[in-house]
């Protein structure tokens, strides 16, 4: 596969992580995410990836409310920007490792069409759809994402017009992932995220990754994103294989050794690299007709038109 030479940059503004005590830079209230989306568009970012926290406490939240005041308060900006909300949270489960049915604290596990009330509310232009389980890191925390599970949230996802974002973590992510085409479930064009370096699922290794572009359908748009120190080296590594990429607070806190980033700097350090390498940034507008989603206007339109619906 070719070098990529037009190169649609994410930033994730804040994820889900415990990560908010580690770095001031972390984005909490719906005022600081929004704030935070512009100056990563501002830098370049066509795509700015969505978690909510709760204002008070710093932790993931799946508030639909929450939600709806970031992407006003982006709008009300006019800030050009391809809006992607996560629909990942409600799939953790941490169990006694001892009495494996006994949860614990931090267990936030809900049905596949329970995640999507925010999606639902605000028709986003992407929404993520994280294409299996996984143990997560080290302990008794697992993801749970079941083949049933997803069916019902691609199929919902599809009817609202929305575009699914795939998280790969692993392999099986991934084969999975292509199930769902062969069975109808997936539009094309097919919007891949390849998730590197999460314990245990894929580890950052390029080998690793040249084999999963390998696994991709064809004409699938795929980015891909690593943790911590590799999330820059991984800029690289994904326009070399024909990929588009991800930054941001999310997966990475730190510009450099003891250096705490702001997404709009990580931004800029990607920007630096895919411009250096002989690539261009693509536009909001470029990263809608690569990712075949609605044009700009007629997107924008979308999440008043839902809200009147939702009161008449």
């Amino acid at each position: 596969m070719p070098m990529n030479q037009d190169v649609i940059i994410t930033c994730a503004l804040t994820g889900a992580g415990d990560t908010v005590r580690k770095s001031p830079h972390v984005p909490v209230t719906p005022e600081q995410i929004a704030r935070s989306a512009v100056e990563a568009a501002d830098a370049g970012a066509a795509e700015v990836h969505i978690h909510v926290r709760d204002p008070e406490t710093g932790a993931p939240s799946r508030d639909p409310r929450l939600y709806r005041e970031v992407v006003e308060r982006i709008g009300e900006t006019g800030t050009d920007v391809v809006i992607n909300l996560t629909a990942g949270m409600g799939g953790d489960l941490v169990i006694d490792p001892d009495e494996p049915l006994k949860q614990l604290p931090g267990t936030d596990l809900v049905g596949g069409l329970e995640r999507l009330p925010h999606v639902e509310d605000l028709l986003p232009d992407i929404c993520t759809l994280d294409c299996g389980s996984l143990n997560f890191g080290d302990g008794s925390n697992l993801y749970v994402s079941t083949p049933d599970m997803l069916r019902a949230g691609a199929r919902r996802i599809q009817e609202l017009g929305v575009r699914p974002e795939l998280e790969i973590f692993d392999t099986g992510h991934l084969w999975f992932a292509k199930q769902l085409l062969a069975e109808g479930l997936l539009d094309d064009p097919t919007v891949f995220q390849l998730c590197m370096g999460i314990p245990w699922g894929a580890p950052a290794d390029p080998g690793v990754l040249q084999s999963m572009v390998n696994m991709l359908p064809e004409g699938a748009q795929w980015a891909s994103f690593a943790l911590g120190r590799m999330q820059m080296p991984w800029v690289a590594q994904s326009v070399v294989l024909g990929g588009h990429v991800r930054v941001g607070l999310e997966d990475n806190l730190y510009l450099g050794k003891g250096v705490k980033a702001t997404n709009a700097q990580l931004v800029e350090r990607a920007v630096t690299i895919v411009e250096a390498m002989g690539a261009r940034v693509a536009t909001p507008d470029e990263a809608r007709h690569k990712l075949g989603l609605k044009p700009r206007a007629e997107a924008a339109a979308v999440p008043v038109a839902a809200a009147q619906e939702g009161t008449a």
